[in-house]
């Protein structure tokens, strides 16, 4: 089955990853620290009450009182990483600057040490950051592919904040290409990130209700990826926490498919020239996305297979990736050739219990603005959100919910610095998504319909997407 806790291995890469190693692992994916958004009366002044911040829970926490909250200010310094956020953005997106505040970061009690940031070799790692002029909400997120706390420090931290938002961002309690070797059973290391979520939610509640007197008004879950899964589950499972979340192409997992483990096996097939491109079309990728079929089958198809079926079904092939994926990029990018044959539903009853620990249901509890590409080529659109949008249907939510598919959007949108021709960054909608998530959430203002996001023929692509 899995390793022993006590056989677990050391993370397989240094806390400061190149830049094209970081980028990869999208797919999916100090030790002491040193101490410009909407007015709002109850906002204290610069870093006041920083004495007083105690993360509940925390094991260890460290708190800086800062210039600048933003990754403009925090670039170079112990407060960001850069490497973690390779390739998420586009070339040319614009970011606020300018905020400042507290930031404060740490980790819960966890007996994992995949994550390696600030030297601590310690898992479920956060960041919370309190800005001086506080809107009188929190946004929480956890992070995208197998990447950390930083991740989505450019693609929401900064925004959230310059708005006024008090932000939380956790690395989900395991990280990096190794992560399935966290818990004792099969399915426990991802059912680890939900927990988490939850954990920073309710401890960053507290610390905002001490930085500036009372708790949030209004709080909202977000991310992408791995972290648009999270705010699906969160929305579904624990929706007292949140006012509403965006889902931005947001991982489906369900206990007999479709999921990754349904849709991915052709693609190593096809890597090892024992499938073709029809066998991918049926499979649900789409036919306009062909031109990027070569990158995925480099960086992303082969590796997101073998960790999450070494995650959910270790038995299928133990020795494969066996104790780590690897130490070097061909490592980590080979593909397990047991993986082109591998067939979901034939598999004992075990993998349907590991899979169920995390499946989605459809029943959100609050609103939830879901936005995908339409040339997705690692989750595509037919057998993810298209179906998630379903499964909302049937539970009878779909008044909670609202459907934006991206035309032109694929998985990361920094690829649209490569094909400028053919893509359409996401970031843009994402922002206009979560300010019609506030404006319903806050002032009955419901968004638009479920509609496709054309691409426009001209414009500032990066930096613009009306949803209208």
């Amino acid at each position: 089955m899995r390793p022993s806790r006590s056989s677990r291995r050391t993370p397989i890469l240094a806390s400061r990853r190149t830049p094209v190693l970081a980028s990869l692992l999208l797919a999916l994916t100090s030790a002491s620290f040193a101490d410009a958004g909407p007015s709002q009366a109850s906002s204290p002044g610069h870093c006041a009450r920083q004495d007083r911040l105690r993360v509940p829970g925390a094991a260890h926490q460290g708190t800086a009182c800062l210039g600048d909250l933003t990754t403009s200010g925090l670039a170079g310094t112990p407060y960001t990483d850069m490497a973690d956020q390779a390739g998420l953005a586009a070339g040319g997106t614009r970011n606020p600057s300018g905020v400042p505040g507290i930031q404060i970061d740490g980790y819960f009690p966890d007996d994992s040490r995949l994550n390696a940031t600030h030297g601590l070799h310690h898992d479920s790692q956060f960041v919370i950051r309190l800005p001086d002029r506080w809107n009188g909400g929190l946004v929480v997120t956890g992070s995208p592919g197998t990447r950390r706390q930083y991740a989505t420090d450019a693609l929401i931290s900064d925004q959230v904040l310059a708005q006024g938002y008090a932000y939380a961002a956790t690395d989900k309690g395991n990280t990096g290409p190794d992560f399935f070797t966290d818990g004792r059973r099969p399915g426990d290391a991802v059912a680890e990130w939900n927990r988490r979520v939850t954990e920073l939610t309710l401890a960053a509640n507290r610390a905002v209700r001490q930085r500036y007197g009372h708790g949030p008004a209004r709080t909202y879950m977000t991310g992408i990826s791995n972290g648009g899964y999270l705010t699906r589950w969160q929305l579904e499972n624990r929706p007292e926490l949140y006012d509403g979340g965006v889902d931005w192409e947001g991982v489906l997992w369900t206990s007999r498919g479709p999921s990754p483990l349904t849709s991915l096996p052709v693609t190593v097939a096809r890597t090892l020239g024992r499938a073709g491109d029809e066998e991918l079309i049926t499979a649900g990728f789409a036919p306009g996305s062909r031109f990027l079929w070569p990158y995925h089958e480099k960086v992303y198809w082969g590796l997101t297979q073998k960790i999450f079926r070494a995650e959910f079904d270790p038995s299928y092939d133990p020795g494969c990736p066996g104790a780590s994926a690897g130490s070097s990029p061909e490592q980590i990018f080979a593909v397990c050739p047991s993986d082109a044959d591998y067939d979901l539903a034939s598999r004992p009853p075990y993998v349907r219990r590991a899979l169920a620990k995390v499946a989605l249901t459809g029943r959100i509890g609050k609103p939830l603005i879901t936005l995908h590409g339409d040339l997705d080529t690692l989750l595509p659109i037919s057998q993810d959100s298209d179906v998630y949008r379903r499964m909302i249907d049937g539970r009878g939510r779909a008044a909670l919910h609202r459907y934006y598919t991206v035309e032109g959007g694929t998985h990361t949108d920094g690829l649209y610095d490569t094909h400028p021709d053919r893509l359409r960054p996401i970031l843009p909608c994402y922002r206009s998504a979560f300010a019609a998530l506030t404006g319903w959430v806050e002032d009955g203002a419901a968004p638009p319909a479920d509609r496709t996001l054309r691409r426009p023929a001209g414009g500032d692509t990066v930096n613009s997407c009306p949803l209208r």
